[in-house]
C-alpha cells in the first residue's frame, strides 16, 4: 500500500473523537471492519502509552494484580466467523490482564524479564527494551532491508529480537540503514529509526484532520463522529 493509498484509507474511515484526561482519543472504523484506536497528548500531539498498576483486594487481603495499558495505538480485527478479537497494541505498553498469582516472588520474577514496547517521538519510531543489564558494546542492532525488519542481537547470546516497522510496510517505503541508531542506559536499550519525510507529512496531515473533529470533553456523554 503506497503512502497516498494509506492516507486515503485513513481519511475514508469513520472516526469518533473523545477529549479526556488530557488526551485526544480517536477510534477508527474501516470499511473492512477493522478498528484502530489512538490516544494523543493534547499538549504535545504525541501518541501516548503508559502502564498503571492496580491492586484488587478484600478485607485487607490482596486478590488480584491488574496491569492496565493506556496505549498510543492498537488494532482489533474480526476472525473468519465474524467475532471481534482482542485489542493488539502497536504503540504503547503490551496489555496484560489480571495476574492470577498473588505471590510477590512470581511477580518479581516476571518483572525481571525483558519488556519490549514501542513509544514514538515526533521525529522517530522508537522501541524500548527494559531489563537488559548489559553494556552497550554487547548489542548489535541492524537493519535487514531484504527482510524489511530490524534485528537486535547480543554477543553473549542472551537476547535476540526481530521486528518490522509496520508504518513503513503500510506505506510501502524502503528501509534506510542510516536512519537507525540505538543507545543503552539504566538497563534499557532504546532503538530509534528516523521517520522519513513521507511519514512526517502523512502524520501532520492526519493530525490536522483529527483536530477538526470536535470531540466532547471529560464528563460529556456523546462522542463526535466524522
Amino acid at each position: 500500500m503506497a503512502v497516498q493509498s494509506w492516507s486515503d484509507v485513513l481519511k475514508s474511515s469513520k472516526k469518533t473523537a473523545l477529549l479526556n484526561d488530557g488526551k485526544r482519543k480517536i477510534h477508527y472504523l474501516f470499511t473492512d471492519g477493522k478498528e484502530m484506536a489512538e490516544e494523543y497528548d493534547l499538549e504535545t500531539d504525541e501518541l501516548v502509552g503508559k502502564l498503571q498498576m492496580f491492586w484488587s483486594g478484600h478485607d485487607g487481603f490482596l486478590v488480584e494484580l491488574y496491569l492496565i495499558c493506556f496505549s498510543g495505538r492498537r488494532w482489533r480485527h474480526k476472525n473468519a466467523l465474524g467475532a471481534v478479537g482482542p485489542w493488539q497494541v502497536e504503540v504503547g505498553e503490551p496489555i496484560a490482564g489480571p495476574d492470577a498469582s498473588t505471590s510477590s516472588e512470581v511477580i518479581k520474577e516476571n518483572c525481571s524479564n525483558p519488556i519490549f514496547m514501542r513509544k514514538d517521538t515526533k521525529a522517530s519510531f522508537q522501541w524500548r527494551i527494559r531489563n537488559l543489564p548489559f553494556s552497550k558494546d554487547v548489542f548489535n542492532v541492524s537493519v535487514e532491508p531484504s527482510e524489511r525488519c530490524i534485528v537486535i542481537k547480543t554477543t553473549n547470546k542472551k537476547y535476540y529480537k526481530k521486528f518490522s516497522i509496520v508504518d513503513l510496510d503500510r506505506c510501502q517505503l524502503p528501509l534506510d540503514c542510516s536512519a537507525l541508531s540505538f543507545t543503552h542506559a539504566n538497563n534499557t536499550l532504546i532503538v530509534s529509526y528516523k521517520k522519513p519525510k513521507e511519514i512526517l507529512i502523512l502524520e501532520q496531515e492526519l493530525l490536522k484532520e483529527l483536530k477538526k473533529i470536535k470531540g466532547p470533553c471529560e464528563g460529556d456523554v456523546d462522542c463526535k463522529t466524522q
